[in-house]
This record gives structure tokens, sequence and C-alpha cells, in this order.
């Protein structure tokens, strides 16, 4: 391979894999100057809901909100609060649907439970299926049926015979 070659194809690769890196809507202003500040923030907002995109966290959303959030958890860790106190400030401002992973709670319990209930309505629904299946193949023919099937056969074998 010549020299020029490779090269064009580590530039590719290159430009590939930064293509492929994740990208955050974090503006530079908006970071804080402390390292582990900024950690906790980062941590903070990727568990957090865009309430305008709704399938995103606030870490990854370009929205205005999704901005003002970040600005807000970062207001508030400054202040002194915890990530737990911060989360609790953001639920009771917003409610559980602001949490990409809503918290365990009587109101939510139905959300929770769901998925298990569906698995076990869909095991019970094929497992019925399946029986009922198993049951209607397993009925006895008819005395005419039976006579019917060997007609059938009987002229299957003349004409494989005659070819």
């Amino acid at each position: 391979m010549r020299w020029g070659t490779r090269r064009f194809c580590l530039v590719v690769a290159a430009l590939c894999l930064l293509a492929a890196s994740p990208v955050s809507a974090v503006q530079p202003d908006e970071v804080l100057p402390n390292a582990g500040m900024e950690a906790r923030a980062r941590a903070l907002s990727a568990e957090l809901r865009c309430m305008v995109c709704q399938n995103q966290s606030i870490d990854d959303s370009d929205a205005a909100l999704a901005k003002d959030l970040r600005v807000l958890v970062r207001q508030r860790l400054l202040a002194g609060d915890s990530d737990a106190q911060v989360l609790d400030y953001l639920v009771a401002r917003y409610g559980q649907f602001v949490l990409l992973r809503p918290r365990l709670e009587t109101q939510t319990l139905v959300l929770w439970s769901m998925p298990v209930v569906l698995l076990l309505a869909g095991g019970t629904a094929l497992v019925l299926s399946r029986r009922r299946a198993r049951d209607a193949s397993a009925a006895p023919l008819s005395s005419s049926e039976e006579a019917a099937v060997a007609q059938v056969l009987d002229r299957l074998e003349q004409e494989t015979g005659r070819n």
C-alpha cells in the first residue's frame, strides 16, 4: 500500500472515530471550574429527562429548557446541595417525569410492575394457545373423514404408480 493511500485511510479512520464519539449538549459557559463538581453535575444531568425532547437526558438535549435545567443543577450544587437534594428539588418542581428512571413509590408501582404483568400474561396466553392447538390436533377423525382420506391416498398411489 502506498504512503498516500495509507495516510488517507488513517485520516478517514480518525474522522470516523471522532464522529462516533458521544456528543454532549453542555455549552462551555455551563462547565464548572471544579472538575469533581462538574462530574457530579454531569452525572445528575444524565439522570434527568428533557421535558421538551422527553426521550433524552438534559445532558444530551439542545433544548432551551434543558440548558436551563443544566444551569439550575449546577447552581444547586454550587449552593451546597447534595445530589439527592438536587433530585428532590427537581422532582418537587416537575414531578417524577423529570427522572429518566422514576423512583419506586406507590404512585409509580403500576409503571414498574407492568413489564412483569405483561410478561406473565404473554406467557400464560402462549401456554393456553399451545394447549388448545395440541388438544385440537388430537381429535379423532370421523368415519366419513377417514373414508375421504383413504380415497385421496388411493388416488395418490394410483397417480404416482402411473408416472
